[in-house]
């Protein structure tokens, strides 16, 4: 066993093998601070058979004991991994996946487990650092190592690796990785900042990578291995040399049909005609054939975009599709809107409720719950396929997320706004860049239902061809462009700035002047799409949706809680059945009546304030009799506070039967005489009444107080 360290913003990170898993091809332990990761990477000896991918697969296992805890449930232990270790696994997959050897086709499997967990030192960024040590000393291979770092900005400053309190400073959470010469991947949350400070935070982060990079190549020089031979899967010389020019201009053309599906259909029947047209002369090779077309695909896009700067559907390089939008597109939800840019067109939904339906988190971080959620559903018909809807994925929960960041910073606080906010984007057609759609349609949908957003947020998703020294940045991505390109690179933000980045490339690492002028471009795209939104709907309704609850708010004392509530809920609940409305209360005495009827909720109102009223001496009440004994009748003055109004103080004349005055449910007006020390009210009837001239006092004075049997 051997450890590596270095200081880390006053604190030491350490790198560890050779005593755990020492069965898996690598394992390093990975320390920062409290946070312990164990990260194992493992390949199989073969290739994969029939595959024309990387069959790379990355697990991200949260264990609660990290962090003291027992799982929540019936099920005490582990299950389905949480939104936050998904996302976990695909930052980890992100940063490493460019750096596999092309053509390498064996199973590669890397296991994060966080074995325990200080909430200054996320394990997120630890999971990358180990998974490329644990590579580098493996003999998987891998060009790397790479190393991640956490940036925020505090006061305008960059602050690498912030603890959990300066992070609540930030006006930004950055995750970067990267190797010692380039960025390989960004994953951004922000509020609305500058892209000059974006950049200043990604310099001072990549000189954290720089150090980390540095600890790791200590360790492959005393630990690393051999590495895997990568067979290199050369297509027959004499084939390619006739095919590839006879398939070019075909292809060419076939590239600048702008429709998306007629493209893809002439693409795929020009392949099949060349296969055919060729396997009688290379009857072996059909395999061989479809590789010469896709690699001929690639490089003819590549060579339209950097020597015509001609994309595939005609557009420039800085050019954006044509956009629609709507709102108010659905009846009967709360706030509807679609986006439509090209062929990828997104319809979102935005639904309120009451505080009692956030989201319960049962996870490793601090956060117990959240009331603002983006989900997001990809359908297989939105691609013209026929599939199976199984639930969200990795994919869909990585785009419903990066949305989410994107919308949270202009969504109002719980004190001004105290709703449950849900938004759900669906994908009605996708062709390059939904989740940036989902951001488009979600931010008009809460403008449409009336939640007061600060701004507008749109976005937008840049490409990157990349040939030597030639560069070209291409506005607005459609899906044969991400796919064959070199970076998919997403930027949302506000008219004041940015709120959401998310980066991935396909090679090894892009230069700051890329990144520098890729920002300068989207800043000009997403701006120019929050025009076109604005067109449509520009600002929040001033009237919530007529479907949507209104909320009522409530200051009550906190010792009258126990009073609203009831023993067992009783009270609240009878309150909640009578009126038809939503309640929660907050453990400071703050109240929340959620109604879609404004008079049960002006009614629920009412009941909760005489439930904690004080009835003082004097008051005069309409009461209801709730109880009738000998010596007198119980009246319910507010709900759940009641007096005795006694024989003696019914009537001016003498009253021998309280029933001969009063009946059961009967209501009464009386006044409030006296509250003694243990809270027992005395009420008056006699008092609201006209003496009779010449009478008495009618009842020849009033029996010692007393409850139960007279005389008690």
């Amino acid at each position: 066993m051997q450890s590596y360290t270095m200081e880390l913003q006053g604190k030491t990170l350490t790198l560890e093998t050779g005593r755990l898993a020492k069965q898996a091809n690598g394992a390093v332990l990975v320390r920062y601070g409290d946070t312990v990761v164990l990260v194992t990477a493992t390949a199989s000896d073969e290739p994969r058979e029939g595959v024309d991918f990387f069959p790379m697969t990355v697990d991200y296992e949260e264990r609660h004991y990290a962090v003291g805890r027992i799982p929540g449930g019936f099920i005490k232990r582990e299950g389905r991994p949480t939104e936050r270790a998904i996302l976990g696994c695909r930052l980890t997959d992100r940063a490493l996946r460019p750096l596999f050897p092309k053509g390498f086709r064996n199973s590669v499997h890397i296991v994060s487990t966080v074995l325990s967990m200080d909430q200054d030192c996320p394990p997120e960024s630890l999971s990358i650092i180990g998974a490329s040590a644990a590579l580098s000393i493996s003999k998987i291979p891998f060009d790397g190592p790479v190393a991640a770092v956490i940036v925020g900005l505090i006061d305008g400053e960059p602050v690498v690796y912030p603890d959990q309190a300066q992070l609540q400073q930030s006006d930004l959470h950055l995750m970067l990785a990267g190797t010692k010469d380039a960025v390989m991947m960004v994953e951004a949350g922000a509020q609305e900042i500058s892209r000059e400070d974006v950049l200043k935070c990604i310099e001072a982060g990549h000189e954290g990578i720089k150090e980390i990079v540095a600890l790791e190549e200590q360790m492959v020089n005393d630990w690393g291995t051999e590495k895997m031979e990568v067979p290199e899967a050369e297509l027959p010389a004499q084939m390619a040399e006739e095919v590839e020019p006879a398939i070019k201009e075909g292809i060419s053309e076939a590239l600048q049909i702008a429709d998306k599906q007629e493209r893809e259909d002439r693409l795929a029947a020009f392949k099949n005609e060349i296969v055919e047209n060729y396997l009688e002369k290379y009857p072996e090779n059909e395999a061989e054939l479809a590789k010469v077309f896709e690699k001929v695909l690639k490089e003819t896009l590549r060579e339209m975009v950097i020597n015509q700067e001609l994309r595939a559907d005609g557009r420039k390089p800085k050019e954006i599709r044509p956009i629609t939008c709507e709102a108010s597109v659905l009846p009967r939800t709360h706030g509807s809107a679609i986006f439509t840019r090209g062929q990828t067109q997104v319809l979102s939904i935005c639904t309120l409720s009451a505080l009692r339906d956030v989201q319960i988190i049962d996870g490793l971080g601090l956060e117990e719950s959240k009331r603002f959620m983006h989900h997001y559903n990809f359908p297989p018909y939105s691609v013209g396929e026929a599939g199976f809807m199984r639930g969200p994925g990795r994919r869909e929960i990585g785009h419903g997320a990066l949305a989410e960041r994107a919308l949270e910073p202009v969504v109002p606080s719980e004190d001004e706004f105290p709703y449950t906010v849900r938004l759900v984007s669906e994908v009605l057609e996708s062709n390059g860049s939904t989740s940036m759609g989902s951001v488009c349609s979600s931010s008009m949908a809460m403008m449409d239902t009336g939640v007061p957003v600060k701004r507008a947020v749109g976005g937008i998703a840049m490409g990157l061809i990349k040939e030597e020294d030639d560069v070209v940045i291409l506005s607005d991505i459609q899906g044969v462009e991400d796919f064959l390109g070199d970076m998919d690179f997403k930027v949302a933000g506000t008219e004041q700035g940015i709120t959401a980045l998310q980066m991935d490339i396909k090679i090894k690492g892009i230069s700051r002047e890329i990144l520098q002028e890729a920002l300068e471009q989207a800043d000009i795209g997403y701006k120019y799409i929050l025009n076109e939104m604005n067109e449509v709907i520009s600002e929040p309704r001033p009237e919530l949706s007529p479907n949507a609850p209104r909320m009522i708010r409530l200051q009550i004392p906190v010792d009258k809680i126990r009073d609203v509530i009831g023993p067992g809920g009783k009270m609240i609940n009878k309150i909640i059945a009578d009126t038809g409305v939503d309640i929660d209360i907050e453990p400071d005495g703050r109240v929340f009546i959620a109604s879609v009827d404004p008079e049960g909720g002006q009614k629920a109102k009412e009941t909760i304030e005489n439930l904690v009223k004080e009835i003082e001496p004097g008051e005069i009440y309409m009461g209801k009799v709730t109880r009738i004994e000998r010596y007198g009748a119980f009246v319910e003055l507010l709900p759940g506070q009641e007096g005795l109004l006694h024989i003696s103080n019914l009537d001016h004349h003498r009253v021998d039967k309280t029933e001969d005055v009063l009946s059961l449910g009967d209501e009464v007006e009386v006044k409030v005489l006296d509250i003694d020390d243990r809270g027992r009210i005395d009420l008056s009837r006699k008092a609201l009444l006209k003496k009779p001239a010449g009478s008495g006092d009618g009842g020849g004075g009033r029996p010692p107080r007393g409850r139960g049997k007279p005389g008690s």
